[in-house]
């Protein structure tokens, strides 16, 4: 072997020695490297809050500190619209917000807010763990920058009232607070309301001063933030149901290493289950603590609750198939709702 090429080889060696060396070093790098993930959410001390320090704990040790959380609950990173922005464009890694609100993301989104859907907290999980619903509510957003991670039902809704409404008869002449959609707006017209699209904030300066008679909203939001100061009277419809969907930033989550996005993915789903029983604990503890005020829970008599269901349904029905996307993505859903009643 000649001079010349036993150089060469002496030279090849210690390139390829180089290059081991500088790829063990950022390999270890990258296992030094720390990622930050803050969560936003529009609530506070609710199952989504929750679900929310349950899924940060769980990171933070899983990744052996690697993710490190921050949770900012009731609003604290601006209003709902700007927390969706804010995630889809990477200045929030993780919201946990109703999917409904995420309509102008994808309308699909709202499918999960129909009435008639859901019959119990129990149902509404299982609904949530159907494989089916699973995949197609994870993967909306996908292209517009957003991994969805979880998915599980919040709460029942109900109805807030400053007159009873003990009978669906009761419904007919009065103004009722909802989100602006169809799905809301439609079964209430059919029970004879008038709906009023408003902000949650809005609601009980809206009922002191009379330019509302009630709302559509959940007890574990009532009771806390203390809208007994407004009214006396909560009918359990149960309807709609609503869920809160866990959304990461794509860009994010796609620059993690994959143990890392394995992690996320893996405690979010456990997560998920784990939260289901901690929310009907939440929503119960709600209904006490709304007694303990001075107010009164109220159901519809059992054949007037059957009754309103149907008309829910029917009108959910409808709300869906005067859009093809929506159609199917109701079917999807109310499948399932069949599979697992």
């Amino acid at each position: 072997m000649s001079i010349i090429e036993k150089k060469a080889i002496a030279q090849a060696t210690a390139a390829a020695g180089a290059f081991l060396l500088l790829s063990a070093l950022g390999s270890a790098q990258a296992q030094d490297k720390t990622y930050t993930m803050k969560f936003t959410l529009p609530t506070l001390n609710d199952p989504s809050h929750v679900f929310a320090k349950n899924y940060a704990a769980a990171l933070e040790k899983d990744s052996g500190g690697r993710i490190k959380t921050e949770i900012y609950p009731a609003s604290q990173l601006g209003s709902i619209p700007r927390q969706i922005e804010g995630t889809q464009f990477g200045a929030i890694q993780c919201a946990v917000i109703p999917p409904e609100f995420f309509v102008g993301v994808d309308e699909r989104f709202e499918v999960m807010a129909a009435p008639g859907l859901v019959d119990s907290m129990a149902h509404g999980q299982r609904v949530a763990a159907d494989p089916a619903v699973k995949k197609f509510m994870l993967g909306l957003g996908a292209d517009k920058g957003l991994h969805g991670v979880a998915l599980f039902m919040n709460a029942p809704q109900s109805v807030i009232a400053k007159t009873a409404i003990r009978h669906i008869p009761d419904f007919k002449g009065k103004k009722i607070r909802v989100l602006a959609s169809k799905f809301q707006t439609v079964p209430l017209e059919q029970l004879g309301a008038t709906p009023v699209a408003m902000t949650l904030g809005d609601v009980v300066p809206a009922m002191q001063q009379g330019a509302i008679d009630g709302a559509v909203g959940c007890i574990v939001v009532f009771t806390p933030l203390h809208f007994r100061d407004a009214a006396q009277y909560v009918t359990e419809t149960g309807q709609p149901a609503v869920y809160a969907i866990a959304e990461i930033n794509k860009a994010w989550y796609e620059a993690l290493p994959t143990d890392l996005q394995k992690i996320v993915d893996d405690d979010a789903a456990a997560q998920q289950t784990a939260i289901a029983p901690i929310a009907s604990e939440i929503v119960e503890k709600a209904r006490k603590g709304w007694t303990d005020q001075g107010g009164e829970l109220i159901s519809l008599p059992p054949d007037e609750q059957t009754d309103m269901m149907k008309t829910l349904s029917g009108a959910a029905l409808g709300v869906a198939k005067a859009k093809p996307a929506l159609e199917d993505a109701f079917k999807i859903v109310t499948d399932a709702a069949q599979r697992t009643r």
